[in-house]
């Protein structure tokens, strides 16, 4: 398609007055301005401005979205983006974040103010996603350079870019490529246009030639400074969520309200007890509920003491502790039927120091309704008068108190306010039970319990039982019902296809949770090759997605072909891979991810509400918030609060939570975290740039969702 592209030059003058701004050098007295710590996020309703504000969101930085779809929106002048307080000048927000270089129509006097605004005030902007052309500093792909595909490419981090605000990552940047028939990126490759002063900070080759073109780059000019993407994205692609840290990081200078890491544990569910086993040949599994009662001969699968090796070894090889949510009456069980010896037990007990242990009820009982597993599926059972019949407030208090006291007889380092029920029980579960059992509470009461697992699929968000807090818990697709990987293939076959393929059907009587596969995995190569790239992927996507929540397996699959593995050292090594050193794995236990989780609500809560100040003049940052909420931020190295450092040293910078009493409270930047000033000083005439397009990302893949993950 042949665009026309339109440029309009105003004078500097011209530009100034729109904000009744002296055009002339600023008086030496002047006062320093006061610059916000808020980002304003100009959306056309794509996706790439919907990624940056899902960055801005979960790392809990204040944000102004303006949709230029809504016809009651604001409009950008001078009043909107800045005004005087206390006889300062203030910009109100430190970043401007539009859908592309101009997305406005032509001679458009919100783009004018907005040029003004970040000349006067030495403001970066973000450009989304446009494409190649002098007007952003770059040549024209076509012909030079290249536009189209670049699924599966492999970019890299260029040095300015390593040097800069992408100095977190190893240097690769690989781009998704999941399906062979769906268009996932598209991308405009070029070389920096003649005479502009461009900084390549992301780049790959260009198809055919011997160059690189940039996907993404700093342009300088006019007295601005754009940071420039040629690449179309959404907030979930990997290559989006490898770049997000160090987009924010460069249009905020380092300083920020907000905070990002990447989060992974690992709990491992019915340590010490056994996990029934699928049956290939009844569909089902004997024990179960999803077996018809006698169904069946049970098969129970359950580790061995080599595979206590093989963990603690493991862990040692990858820097990383596996969270043991452990039945005690698994082995006193086991004690009873074999004259007393447990030689898993033993080793686990020997080896209790190299894990974290948490109680996961004596017998792994159901704490919900009274179930009737007469019937599959199961339902609640029910009085003569209708009503449920719940498991008494009796029966779970001593269901954790029992495992409870049967770990510390054991010598295990417990934290006695944390518990996962078996199966996530007493919690609700639809269709049979959707309320929580009502003696669910006052039982962690009971006992003093702070913190209660939760199953993500189905209570994603934390909230309040009792005295405990929920944890959202990811399941991962690797069943607890296998121990062989032939197994964990068979009966994601019989889950994820049609009933015409022999499958359950499940899939297609549930299509906006569940993707049918287009045909049967292979028994022998399945696992390997189909399960666990998805399942890595699934995984390190939530890694990498500043999401603290934990994963969970069951001890099951650290046993017989111990087919968690594969999809642990893919999540694990494939994260060494892409980020340097400075950026490890946060590997946290089940009530720091609580506190984590409950502090982020309390700050977005106070941010929403309008209650969070903080803004920037030369060296100091003033932070204001309610008593009681902490104050999450990330500052340069060397920032200092008072006498004491600020943070913890994380990707480079200093982040972390900050307590406050109410009030303000002074932060103050290292003398290397200079305050913004123009890129250069415009003697000559200002170019606004021409109307970019606004491009969609095509439609990306589904996945299949975990279903049936916990028994």
């Amino acid at each position: 398609m042949k665009r026309t592209i339109r440029t309009t030059a105003l004078a500097l003058s011209a530009l100034t007055a729109s904000l009744g701004l002296s055009a002339g050098p600023a008086r030496a007295d002047a006062p320093a301005p006061r610059i916000d710590l808020r980002v304003l996020v100009v959306s056309d309703g794509g996706p790439a401005t919907d990624a940056i504000a899902a960055e801005l969101e979960t790392a809990g930085t204040p944000y102004t979205e303006v949709d230029l779809q809504d016809a009651d929106r604001p409009v950008i002048d001078a009043g909107f983006l800045a005004d005087t307080v206390d006889g300062r000048p203030r910009a109100k927000f430190q970043a401007v974040v539009l859908p592309n270089d101009n997305p406005f129509p032509a001679n458009s006097a919100e783009m004018t103010a907005l040029v003004s605004y970040e000349q006067t005030y030495a403001i970066p902007q973000v450009d989304a996603y446009t494409y190649a052309r002098p007007e952003v500093g770059l040549q024209y792909a076509v012909g030079a350079g290249y536009a189209g595909s670049v699924d599966g490419v492999d970019a890299e981090v260029t040095p300015a870019g390593l040097a800069g605000p992408f100095g977190y990552l190893e240097g690769a940047v690989p781009f998704e490529d999941n399906s062979p028939t769906v268009g996932e990126s598209y991308a405009y490759l070029s070389t920096p246009a003649p005479g502009a002063d461009f900084v390549p900070y992301v780049q790959a080759a260009i198809p055919g030639r011997a160059t690189k073109g940039s996907l993404v780059g700093e342009y300088r000019h006019d007295g601005r400074r754009e940071l420039v993407v040629t690449f179309v994205y959404n907030q979930h692609q990997q290559q989006f969520r490898l770049l997000a840290r160090g987009i924010v990081e460069w249009m905020t200078g380092g300083v920020h309200l907000g905070a990002d890491r990447n989060y992974f544990a690992v709990h491992v569910d019915d340590v010490f007890a056994a996990d029934d086993r699928w049956d290939t040949r009844l569909n089902c599994t004997p024990g179960d509920v999803d077996c018809a009662p006698g169904e069946g001969t049970p098969n129970p699968i359950r580790m061995v003491p080599a595979d206590v090796d093989h963990a603690t070894a493991w862990q040692d090889s990858r820097g990383f502790t596996l969270d043991m949510a452990y039945n005690g009456s698994g082995s006193v069980d086991h004690r009873q039927d074999n004259g007393g010896a447990d030689p898993l037990a033993d080793r686990l007990i020997a080896e209790r120091d190299d894990f974290r242990w948490i109680n996961h009820t004596y017998t792994h009982a159901f704490l919900g309704c009274r179930q009737d597993v007469s019937v599959v599926p199961w339902k609640c059972a029910t009085d003569p008068d209708g009503s449920t019949r719940w498991v008494s407030r009796n029966e779970i208090a001593d269901e954790i108190a029992t495992n409870r006291v049967w770990g510390e007889s054991a010598g295990l380092p417990l934290e006695e306010d944390e518990l996962v029920t078996g199966e996530h029980s007493g919690l609700k579960v639809t269709p049979q039970q959707p309320v929580d059992n009502p003696n669910l509470g006052p039982a962690l009461a009971d006992n003093g319990i702070a913190w209660l697992a939760s199953d993500n699929s189905r209570d994603p968000v934390q909230r309040q039982v009792g005295s405990a807090t929920t944890v959202s818990r990811y399941p991962m697709n690797v069943f607890y019902n296998a121990g062989r990987a032939a197994e964990q293939v068979d009966e994601y076959n019989w889950i994820y296809t049609s009933r015409a393929q022999g499958g359950s059907g499940i899939c297609e009587d549930n299509p906006a949770t569940s993707t049918c596969l287009p045909a049967p995995l292979d028994t022998a190569t399945g696992y390997a090759g189909h399960i666990v790239p998805l399942e890595t992927r699934i995984a390190l996507g939530h890694v990498l997605s500043n999401d603290p929540k934990p994963h969970f397996i069951h001890q099951s699959n650290l046993a017989e072909d111990r087919i968690a593995y594969p999809v642990l050292d893919g999540v694990l090594g494939g994260y060494d891979d892409l980020f340097a050193g400075n950026t490890p794995v946060v590997n946290l236990r089940m009530e720091d991810i609580g506190v984590e989780m409950r502090r982020r609500a309390a700050w977005d809560a106070a941010v929403d509400a309008g209650q969070v100040t903080a803004y920037r003049v030369g060296d100091a940052v003033t932070v204001e918030a309610p008593d009681g909420v902490a104050v999450t931020a990330t500052m340069p190295t060397g920032t200092q609060r008072g006498n004491a450092g600020f943070g913890e040293a994380y990707a480079g910078a200093l982040s972390g939570w900050t307590a406050t009493a109410g009030g303000a409270f002074a932060l103050t930047l290292p003398s290397t975290a200079t305050a913004p000033v123009p890129a250069t000083e415009p003697d000559a005439p200002v170019t606004i740039p021409s109307t970019a397009p606004r491009t969609r990302v095509p439609a990306g893949v589904s996945d299949p969702v975990p279903y049936g993950a916990e028994r």
